[in-house]
């Protein structure tokens, strides 16, 4: 892929939900996976919001920008129920909610992109820019940063930094090469766990914060050891399976497919079946090979 050292993308499948108000960290605070405390303009952190029974609902990112919080969200219809599931919770809450349609959510990667934007390379870590704010990737520092920016000065404001535009389907290509999982595309509303697709690894979850909505199943799925299946990066030989076709192994089902892009892929993977160094799976013609990731390890996070 030929594309220059330092790439951006607008991501129009993203939106911003705003909270704003006085209570606006103590509402989030009993609702979400990470510890909300820390989300400021100098530190962005991802989450989740779960169902009461601990199963995925919505994935975010969270940052500040001026006095309000900004989640960077899946958007449309995944937007309206995400900001009407808030809304229920609200009840006596000092908060407004609200949205930032003029407000662009930007991807941006390649070599040196932290020391084009003026930040540390780690994880989350962040600062104002212009009208908006970027921050590096709080899941992992090798998928580069992500900002928000007013929409009609995007360019005018990243390309004098040395970023050349690119397509929302390049940085898909970054996105999968990392097994980094992608809201609706990687997990499986009301049925997903947190650990499933690796938000301990990835910096998702909080375990010393007070409690918060699912947070019981979570806690229990880490601690008891029952994890059974994981989202894992994949290459694949030949066209791609669609997302929810079965990976077979030895004849047995061993995991399912979700997104992949240009020959890489994410797989939702019975841990049981690839003891002992089976790695190779087939799906319809296909073979799909498990990979190494760049982030810790199931054996680490767990």
């Amino acid at each position: 892929m030929n594309m220059p050292t330092l790439s951006y993308a607008i991501l129009p499948d993203r939106g911003l939900i705003t909270v704003g108000g006085a209570d606006r960290r103590d509402f989030l605070q009993g609702l979400v996976s990470n510890d909300v405390t820390r989300a400021s303009a100098e530190c962005a952190i991802w989450a989740a919001f779960l169902t009461p029974q601990g199963k995925y609902l919505h994935d975010f990112f969270m940052v500040e920008i001026g006095e309000a919080l900004h989640l960077d969200c899946e958007g449309g219809d995944r937007l309206m129920d995400f900001g009407k599931r808030l809304s229920k919770y609200k009840l006596r809450s000092l908060i407004d909610l609200g949205v930032a349609p003029d407000m662009a959510v930007v991807a941006l990667w390649g070599e040196g992109a932290a020391t084009a934007l003026g930040l540390a390379q780690e994880a989350g870590v962040g600062r104002a820019m212009d009208a908006g704010v970027v921050y590096m990737d709080p899941r992992l520092t090798a998928a580069g940063a992500r900002a928000i920016l007013p929409t009609a000065r995007v360019a005018e404001i990243l390309e004098p930094l040395g970023f050349a535009a690119a397509t929302p389907e390049d940085y898909d290509h970054v996105r999968v090469s990392l097994g980094l999982p992608d809201g609706t595309k990687d997990m499986v509303v009301e049925k997903t766990i947190l650990l499933e697709a690796n938000f301990d690894a990835l910096n998702g979850v909080d375990w010393e914060k007070g409690c918060y909505m699912g947070q019981e199943l979570t806690a229990r799925t880490k601690y008891r050891g029952l994890v059974k299946k994981r989202l894992m990066p994949v290459t694949i030989e030949g066209t791609a399976p669609p997302a929810g076709t079965p990976l077979m192994l030895d004849g047995k089902e061993a995991g399912e497919m979700r997104s992949s892009r240009a020959g890489l892929g994410i797989a939702l993977i019975r841990l049981d079946r690839i003891e002992g160094g089976g790695l190779e799976l087939e799906a319809e013609g296909a073979t799909v090979t498990l990979c190494d990731t760049v982030w810790p390890s199931v054996e680490q996070a767990g």
